[in-house]
């Protein structure tokens, strides 16, 4: 049986010796091969610092980031509670920043009479208050969640996928613990 497998082998590369340019066919070959697995690679890792929450398009204003913290662990609270086995559980949410604002502004220029050109920016200002043209919000630096029933493999995995869910977080930021 090797015989004919070797016969077979032998055949095919003499098959492939006559195929004109072979060695482009196989250079192009291994370059798709290579960027496949690149790009798989890193299909996942666009974001690799930055943690955004999913569920922050609701329609709430937050005054603090207090208050997004809080919403935060009730929302998670509340749909980790509804996983079979989890049982009480409490989450813990820190933010590595708290929200940024991008203001309107404008810019002016003028030309002093020296011909100096001077350009200058600032804020632009409705009733007393900067305009705001971008809010951004706060980037999660870690979850803690207890849970009575984290002991069981399976609800641990349940809870961990719900959290990637719902927030956009790096699993070496997400730690669940078993409570009382």
């Amino acid at each position: 049986m090797t015989d004919k497998f070797k016969e077979k082998f032998r055949m095919l590369f003499e098959k492939i010796k006559k195929v004109k340019h072979i060695e482009i066919y196989i250079a192009v070959g291994l370059a798709l091969l290579v960027a496949i697995i690149y790009f798989s690679c890193i299909g996942g890792k666009s974001k690799p610092n930055n943690s955004t929450t999913k569920i922050d398009n609701v329609n709430a204003n937050f005054s603090t980031s207090g208050e997004y913290i809080d919403y935060l662990e009730n929302k998670l609270e509340n749909v980790i509670t509804k996983v079979k086995g989890a049982g009480d559980v409490e989450v813990i949410v820190t933010l590595e920043k708290g929200f940024e604002y991008v203001y309107v502004t404008e810019e002016e220029t003028r030309t002093t009479s020296n011909g100096t050109t001077i350009t200058t920016t600032s804020v632009v200002m409705v009733n007393g208050q900067p305009v705001i043209k971008e809010e951004i919000y706060p980037v999660v630096g870690g979850i803690a969640v207890i849970a009575s029933g984290a002991d069981n493999l399976s609800v641990k995995m349940n809870i961990l996928s719900i959290i990637q869910t719902v927030i956009e977080i790096d699993n070496s930021k997400i730690n669940i613990y078993k409570g009382n």
